[in-house]
């Protein structure tokens, strides 16, 4: 797999190029709401990620969830303290939601299988609070604005999360727009953090980017 390049963004994780300030965020992170905290990711979406994440995703191929999950697990539990909290009420994972004309296609949420793997190897509880109001366009020929104007009202949480950390679960995260829409949702019922795991991240440099995953990205 092919890592993001050091130095990296700390609230994304972009990679930063040498000699740039040192600031808390970056060009890429910086027009986030401040719901979404952090992000993080275990590859760029090149080859051989992209072919995991398309083989998921269309190509039926639940079982890769496992294998995806767990590289997910062991980025979060590398930076645990920072994105999930020392003791206290433990966070939970929530999946971001898809259409349910998406999952009656694909029988299956890619992002909620990755989920409860998540969850499995961290010994943390999943829960599914978010819904999706409405289906959306693709996002693979829209720009950053047009793709946060997309995704704006698209998710409602049902029910109260009471001051618990969320890990905020997807596949795959382009420009941050679909993760920042589900992240102020869960804000809206009280979540305490909200940090985003995804298997792969679209750097336009170095990945086949949006026009190869296709689709709503986060």
């Amino acid at each position: 797999m092919v890592e993001p390049s050091w130095p990296r963004c700390p609230r994304c994780h972009h990679p930063r190029g040498t000699g740039r300030e040192e600031a808390d965020d970056c060009l890429h992170c910086r027009e986030w709401p401040q719901a979404l905290d952090r992000a993080r990711c275990v590859a760029v979406l090149c080859s051989p990620a992209t072919t995991l994440v398309h083989a998921l995703k269309y190509g039926g191929l639940a079982g890769l969830a496992e294998v995806m999950g767990d590289r997910m697990a062991g980025v979060v539990a590398r930076e645990r303290s920072s994105m999930l909290g020392d003791g206290g009420t433990p966070p939970i994972v929530v999946p971001v939601p898809t259409t349910a004309a998406r999952l009656r296609a694909r029988g299956y949420n890619q992002a909620g299988l990755l989920a409860r793997r998540v969850g499995q190897k961290l010994g943390l509880t999943v829960r599914e609070p978010l819904v999706r109001l409405r289906g959306s366009v693709s996002q693979t020929a829209l720009g950053p604005d047009e793709r946060r104007d997309n995704v704006r009202g698209a998710f409602q949480a049902t029910a109260e999360l009471d001051g618990r950390r969320v890990l905020l679960v997807d596949d795959v995260l382009t420009t941050g727009s679909t993760a920042g829409a589900a992240a102020e949702a869960l804000r809206d019922v009280d979540a305490r953090g909200v940090f985003l795991i995804t298997f792969a991240r679209a750097l336009p440099h170095t990945s086949a980017g949006a026009a190869t995953h296709g689709g709503l990205a986060a």
